[in-house]
């Protein structure tokens, strides 16, 4: 039987609290949203360790990380200055930029 001493285990539980943090992990799959017309889509993929945030890449080829803002329902995401907003709640999902519904009514497609 081994006995370790106190200053071993110390430093074994420093050594572990000051670790780097585990990357944060997005869910298992990205979603995928298509509007009713099926011409827009939306991939979003979200990550829950660290500061929440959303990335998400559109159809017309831009990416967009936002971090989690507060929400009466559903998922909420926005910039600092609330000028992009990407809401979700259930299989549906919008973006909201500058006021304006860039990706309306998005709904899960896989």
């Amino acid at each position: 039987m081994f006995r370790l001493s106190s200053t071993v285990v110390a430093l074994a539980v420093f050594a572990v609290t000051q670790a780097p943090a585990a990357a944060a992990v997005a869910n298992p799959a990205s979603v995928h949203r298509r509007d009713q017309g099926g011409t827009t889509h939306i991939e979003d993929a979200f990550f829950n360790a660290g500061p929440s945030r959303v990335e998400l890449a559109l159809s017309d080829g831009r990416r967009l990380t936002l971090p989690q803002a507060l929400s009466a329902s559903g998922a909420r995401y926005a910039s600092a200055d609330e000028g992009t907003v990407f809401w979700t709640k259930g299989p549906t999902a919008f973006v909201d930029e500058q006021g304006r519904q860039t990706y309306a009514d998005c709904r899960t497609s896989r």
